[in-house]
Order: C-alpha cells, then sequence, then structure tokens
C-alpha cells in the first residue's frame, strides 16, 4: 500500500542482605501488580475506542473556481489495483486512481502513497515510530507509474469505474481539491487513511454515502488477520508487529473498514452495484477489467511461531534434561544445580538467553517507548510488556559470559539476590500474562505467544534461576 518516492516535492551482615532482598521483592512486586492493573484497566476502554466514526470530507467552499472539463461524457476513471510486493513497505499492495479525460487528451494517474525519505532513514524512522506520517497525492503519466509495478514485478489490475456525468464530476472536483497546496498531504493512518482509503472515501462522496451506508456489516477477520497474513511473505515482521500492536487491532472490522486494503476495495466494487444503466440493465461498479501486467506474488515463508518454538522451545526441553543436583559446597548437606557438559551445556544456555534477552528486551523497549512518545495507539497499553522488558537487555551481559566461559556465572550474595528478585517477578508477571489471556480479561489476541513463546519464557527462567548463576561465600576470618 505504500509507494517510495525519494526527495519529492508536493525507548554487610546477613540481617542488612535479607533486609535487601525483602524491599526488593517488595518493590518489584508492587511494580508488576500496578502493571499488570494499568494494564486491565485501560485495555477495555482503548478497545472500546478503537471504532472511529467517519469523518466528513471537508467542504470544498470554493467549488466555482474549479475548472472543470466541458463534456464529463468524455472523461473516464479507472480504479488501479496493485498485488502485495516483496518489501515490508509493500505487502499490503497499492490503490490509485487514473482519470482519462479524451477531449484534452489527457491521462494520469493518482496516487496517494507518496513519501519523503530526503530527511534520512533515522528521522523518518524516529518520525514513524512517533506517528509523524506526512504522505501526499503524486500525479504521474501511467507509463511512469506502471512501468515502476513492472520493475517490482507487481501484478496491476485496471477496472473502469461507472459513475454518472454527475459523479464523475463530484469526483474530478474532490481530485482538483487535493491537489491543492494545502491539501495535498496528509496524515497518514494505515487503517483509516492510506492509499486505498482515500480512493474509497472520495467514490463514497461521488456516490452520496451509499457505499458507506451499504458496507456496515461486521466481516470474520480482524485487523491482526490481516497484517499476519499479509505480512507471511517476512514472517520476522509479522512477528514483531503480532507482538507489538495491541487490542485496538483485535475487533472485527466491518465491511467498509475492510475496504483499506486495495484487494478489498477491488472486490467490493466487482459486485457493487453502480447508477449507470446500459441497454436496460443496472451496471456493476467495476467493468472492463484487464490484467495490465502479471507476476507470480511473494512466497509465504514459514510460521514465525514455528520458527520460535524450534529456536527456543527445544533448546529450553534440552537443557532441562541436561540439570543435574550437585552440593552448593564441600562437607555441605544443601545442594543446587548445574548443568551436564557444562563447556557445551552453558553455550547453549548462552546462544538461547542472548536470543531472548536482546529480542525482550527491545521489544520491551520499543513499546514503552511507543506508549509514551507514539501517536500510534495500536502501540499503547500492550499487553506483552508484562512479558518483555527492557531491563532484560541486561541479561544479555551473562549470555555472553554464559557462551564465552561455558560454566555459570559466579556473582556475590548481594547480587545473587537481586537476579533471583528479578526473575521472580518475570515470573510473577507471566503467570499475570497467562491468567489474563486464559480469562479473557484483556481483549489482545496472544493465543500464538501463549502457546509457542510463554512456555520457553518460563522454561528459560527456571533454568537461569537453579543453574545460571552461583553465589559466592566470602570466607571470615576474626
Amino acid at each position: 500500500m505504500i509507494s517510495i518516492t525519494a526527495n519529492t516535492s508536493p525507548s554487610a551482615c546477613v540481617h542488612g542482605q535479607r533486609s535487601l532482598s525483602k524491599a526488593l521483592t517488595e518493590g518489584f512486586a508492587w511494580v508488576v501488580f500496578s502493571w499488570l492493573l494499568l494494564v486491565l484497566v485501560q485495555t477495555p476502554v482503548l478497545a472500546q475506542s478503537s471504532n472511529p466514526e467517519q469523518e466528513a470530507l471537508p467542504e470544498i467552499t470554493d467549488a466555482a473556481s474549479i475548472r472543470m472539463p466541458a463534456d464529463m461524457s468524455k472523461v473516464d476513471f479507472y480504479l488501479i489495483t496493485v498485488d502485495v510486493g516483496n518489501h515490508v513497505w509493500d505487502n499490503f499492495g497499492h490503490t490509485a486512481l487514473r482519470v482519462v479525460d479524451s477531449e484534452s487528451n489527457s491521462d494520469l494517474v493518482f496516487n496517494w502513497g507518496l513519501f519523503d525519505i530526503s530527511v534520512g532513514n533515522v528521522t523518518f524512522a524516529s518520525n514513524f515510530l512517533r506517528g509523524i506520517l506526512n504522505y501526499q497525492l503524486g500525479v504521474s503519466p501511467p507509463g511512469w507509474e506502471l512501468g515502476r509495478y513492472e520493475r517490482e514485478q507487481r501484478t496491476v489490475w485496471q477496472d473502469r469505474l461507472n459513475l454518472t456525468n454527475e459523479q464523475k464530476a463530484t469526483l474530478y472536483r474532490r481530485l482538483a481539491w487535493n491537489l491543492r497546496e494545502e491539501n495535498i498531504v496528509y496524515s497518514y493512518q494505515y487503517f483509516f487513511d492510506n492509499c486505498t482509503t482515500r480512493v474509497r472515501d472520495y467514490l463514497n462522496e461521488a456516490l452520496g454515502g451509499r457505499l458507506e451506508s451499504q458496507n456496515r456489516a461486521p466481516v470474520q477477520s480482524t485487523f491482526r488477520d490481516e497484517v499476519m497474513a499479509h505480512y507471511a511473505s517476512v514472517p520476522y515482521v509479522a512477528f514483531g508487529l503480532d507482538v507489538l500492536m495491541n487490542d485496538r487491532i483485535d475487533r472485527r472490522m466491518t465491511q467498509w473498514e475492510e475496504m483499506f486494503l486495495p484487494s478489498g476495495l477491488r472486490q467490493e466494487l466487482l459486485g457493487f452495484p453502480s447508477d449507470v444503466n446500459l441497454n436496460g440493465q443496472r451496471q456493476p461498479m467495476l467493468t472492463d477489467g484487464t490484467v495490465v501486467m502479471e507476476f507470480q506474488p511473494p512466497d509465504a515463508g514459514p510460521n514465525p511461531y514455528h520458527v520460535a518454538a524450534l529456536l527456543l522451545l527445544l533448546p529450553v526441553a534440552l537443557l532441562f534434561f541436561r540439570l543435574k543436583r550437585i552440593p552448593l559446597a564441600s562437607f555441605s548437606s544443601q545442594t543446587g544445580f548445574t548443568l551436564r557438559s557444562p563447556g557445551l551445556s552453558y553455550r547453549l544456555l548462552g546462544v538461547v538467553g542472548g536470543l531472548v534477552a536482546l529480542c525482550s528486551g527491545l521489544f520491551g523497549l520499543v513499546m514503552t517507548v511507543a506508549w509514551l512518545e507514539s501517536g500510534h495507539l495500536d502501540l499503547h497499553h500492550n499487553l506483552n510488556l508484562l512479558l518483555f522488558w527492557p531491563t532484560d537487555l541486561i541479561g544479555f551481559v551473562y549470555a555472553l559470559r554464559w557462551l564465552f566461559f561455558g560454566k555459570g556465572c559466579a556473582v556475590s550474595k548481594t547480587h545473587h539476590n537481586v537476579i533471583i528478585v528479578y526473575l521472580l517477578c518475570h515470573l510473577l508477571a507471566l503467570l499475570g500474562y497467562v491468567f489474563v489471556a486464559l480469562t479473557g480479561l484483556a481483549a489482545q489476541e496472544v493465543d500464538s505467544l501463549l502457546l509457542y513463546v510463554v512456555p520457553a519464557l518460563l522454561g528459560l527462567a527456571l533454568l537461569v534461576w537453579n543453574a545460571g548463576f552461583s553465589a559466592v561465600r566470602k570466607i571470615r576470618f576474626f
């Protein structure tokens, strides 16, 4: 749904140690409890507000100043639908309008998917995360526009829109209004205001609101379903979006909302009746459909959750079988755990632990920053913050020690207590996550995470708790 045009104009005694542990435990427990309560309280409220009413298009106050074609019967509008591509930004496809005026011999394509990346990748990514997405309308000859899709090897369909002369005039007038300098840039919203919804809304205006009023029924799929389906060819992106986006994308769409997809808009218009009659028969909204160019769509990749289970759950299960009980010290009746074949087992723990710490920390950091700073409401109040914490990035340091030295990390008693308290809080948050998910207290769809990722996180936390660290006891001589 996104077309990229560069440079376009238009995150010390035993008593003292016990007090520290108790204080840390209580403090972290209250943080987890407050966090959980905050998520539970906000989730249903924001879920209810995620169904914005369709805003009316701005009125064209000086319509008389717009130069119109003398004969609207000589003007034809075509819906251009572009299939998905193999890049992150084009996995939803694209929609444009082609306007052909045979009297003035003009032929132009209107494309609402342009944005400026001349600010640099870092600034652009920062603006994207903060919700600053200034897209704009671009107009170009069809040869230039279609040539780009040919180079990208994306299938293109073209269908003629059956409109009355009055409807054509309304649509033409809106396009002319959109070309004005003050209207050419708009604030992009990937579900509610994008290159496809612009065409949908303008066409709905020309039809007197009939397209919207006759498409209010809910469909079976949710926004999350469409995100996962359209990013199947880039499974790592699908996984990341599934983690980062909250319950706002988990309600069922209406037929109207489903037309945010290029394929959804075309499919609806193919069966939608127009107000044009030919030989006494009412014509469908789209006719004279042609495949301008055809290419094989990108193949779907592996299920990202199956990959996650393979990379995490299997190694964690294997390491559990490598646990063995050992005395904590010579002549001691107290026992602890270590891993058999430590040179190999701890290095495997380092690989798995490092991967989890890095991904969990980054996910947690992005979700936290997005909640505080981003204008994308779909990135706020995310239930997955109970699983992924920004502070987990610290665990990457310990994972490197397991990987390089092939043994558990020896730390001071106080240091060990802090780690155990941290792991305990993670386990409490994880159990809270499972409880919320299974009882339906939150509207966010987390079934895949619950099935494929949570068991691995639980097992890894227990492994690290039991065998990842050993407390060094100091011998004092008096």
